[in-house]
């Protein structure tokens, strides 16, 4: 009959076929791929206002297939950040996952969730990247960039995306994100001689002196740290664990035990001998496996808590803006100062666990002078003299 459009025949395993669809008003091509295991056909689907259009939709989905997957029209680059945040993340910290979390929904759902993540395009990235690198700083802007890659790489492995557009694109560069400080000298002595007799005082000094991980001082119990120097050389910290998942270390080269300074020393021996006293009075047994900077109830000790302590102590050894330090700043003091003091950024990179000089003078190095010494050697001639060896033993008398 005049007007009607021709009535479809049944398509064959392959075969594309178009058919005028009334309910919508729209011709229809579809692919047929056979059956699913449960039975049900599948027919991938597109419309257009003509045939023309739906030949050419035809064509480009035939691609799509040809390279393995197929994007649903409907998924999203907000579908796809939870579900790489949901799925992808087996095995992270809770607080990674936290970070991934913040900035995907701070710096990537708000500006590209809505878009369909077959129409992404990498001029869209670009545009996006630019705008974020106005308020983020590099580091940042490289994980953002990096959560949106990772998503859509989710995404491919479950045939919801053909092509991953993030890398495709170059990254901008940010603002430049804040500067690690270090303590100078008097300031290191001022710090040192802070709410002596407390637990966060202990673990400056530690973090000072021998320069271990915040994530590794926190992780320390009392079998880590060893002071018979007539068995074991040298009073020392064992650096084997950390507040990592499973207890690793950052890298393999971060697995190392250090000397500690005389100073160090003296008052680490002062801080177990208080919590043994402790343990005693409230009628319990003392072992080694006890953590070094426990809480009140025993447990560890989380980032927050010892960071709040620490801008407390800060605040009492007079040192201003408190709040804009840092734990981490313990340990790039230390470099600091053990640059300044001379020793070579090769020992220095031993000593604080990097499997290079590069990331050490890149980071944390302010100062290089080609004096060859030790780190505990060297710790004791910055900080110690006969003076700091009395008042450390009358400390504990």
């Amino acid at each position: 009959m005049t007007g009607t459009p021709a009535r479809r025949s049944r398509a064959g395993h392959g075969d594309d076929s178009i058919y005028w669809d009334k309910s919508k008003n729209r011709y229809i091509g579809a692919v047929s791929l056979g059956y699913t295991p449960s039975g049900s056909r599948k027919r991938p689907k597109v419309s257009g206002k003509t045939k023309t259009e739906v030949r050419r939709k035809l064509r480009e989905l035939r691609k799509e297939l040809a390279r393995g997957a197929r994007a649903p029209a409907s998924y999203t680059v907000t579908q796809a950040v939870n579900d790489w945040l949901s799925q992808g993340l087996k095995g992270k910290e809770a607080t990674s996952i936290g970070t991934y979390r913040s900035l995907a929904d701070n710096h990537i759902i708000p500006y590209l969730g809505v878009a369909k993540l077959k129409d992404l395009e990498a001029d869209d990235v670009d545009e996006w990247l630019e705008g974020r690198a106005e308020v983020l700083a590099t580091r940042s802007l490289r994980m953002v960039r990096s959560i949106l890659r990772r998503s859509i790489a989710h995404a491919q492995r479950r045939g919801r995306a053909v092509r991953n557009v993030a890398d495709l694109v170059d990254l901008p560069e940010g603002r430049p994100g804040r500067p690690s400080k270090s303590l100078s000298l008097e300031q290191g002595e001022a710090v040192l001689r802070a709410m002596e007799g407390t637990w966060i005082h202990t673990y400056v000094v530690l973090s000072l002196l021998v320069g271990v991980r915040p994530e590794e001082a926190r992780a320390l119990t009392w079998r880590h740290i060893h002071f018979a120097e007539s068995t074991e050389g040298k009073p020392h910290v064992d650096v084997w664990r950390s507040v990592r998942r499973h207890g690793d270390t950052k890298t393999h080269k971060s697995r190392r035990s250090l000397a500690m300074p005389r100073q160090a020393a003296l008052v680490m021996k002062a801080h177990k001998a208080r919590q043994q006293a402790d343990c005693r009075a409230a009628g319990k047994v003392w072992t080694d496996d006890r953590l070094v900077f426990p809480t009140a109830t025993g447990k560890r000790r989380d980032a927050t808590d010892v960071r709040r302590n620490f801008r407390v102590l800060l605040d009492a050894a007079g040192i201003e803006n408190p709040g804009e330090w840092t734990t981490r700043e313990l340990r790039t003091s230390f470099v600091s100062l053990l640059s300044d003091h001379g020793i070579p950024i090769e020992v220095i990179a031993r000593l604080v666990g990097h499997s290079g000089s590069v990331t050490t003078e890149r980071v944390y190095r302010k100062q290089l002078r080609p004096v060859i010494s030790d780190g505990a050697e060297a710790m004791d001639d910055i900080f110690g003299d006969d003076e700091t060896e009395g008042e450390g033993a009358s400390e504990h008398d």
